[in-house]
């Protein structure tokens, strides 16, 4: 069995949070959403749960870090090519995130990143195994 991964988020505003995330094209999961959370399938692998800060706090002792102030992690995400980064960024952008990061690009390995409505970090990036320096 693959190991999956779950990312959990803190946001402010459930409702604004699922919209975003919709828009980017992540697939709901009704099955593990409700008033206080909501699941997106990102791969196979990958999931997205956005829960509203009152219910994440229920699982941790310590502070939510604002994420428009401080960096608590970035997430990033692979892409199947340079115009798959660009799409999915384009589409955090008209959901409402912010950039980032000055776009990378190293020939063989292209990112970008982005913020979504919390603050949270995001990257997307796209490496070219096939292109990519030798090591030594």
């Amino acid at each position: 069995m693959a190991t999956m991964i779950f990312v959990n988020l803190p946001v402010k505003n459930l409702g604004k949070a699922t919209e975003f995330y919709t828009a980017l094209g992540f697939t709901p999961n009704p099955q593990f959403s409700d008033g206080n959370a909501s699941s997106f399938a990102i791969s196979e692998t990958i999931h997205l749960m956005v829960l509203a800060e009152p219910f994440f706090k229920g699982f941790t002792t310590k502070e939510i870090a604002d994420a428009t102030k401080t960096t608590e992690s970035i997430v990033c995400l692979s892409a199947d090519s340079r115009e798959g980064v660009d799409e999915l960024v384009e589409k955090a952008f008209a959901a409402g995130g912010k950039p980032s990061n000055k776009p990378l690009d190293e020939g063989f390995m292209y990112g970008r990143s982005f913020q979504d409505l919390d603050g949270h970090l995001w990257e997307v990036m796209y490496m070219d195994m096939s292109a990519m320096p030798a090591q030594g």
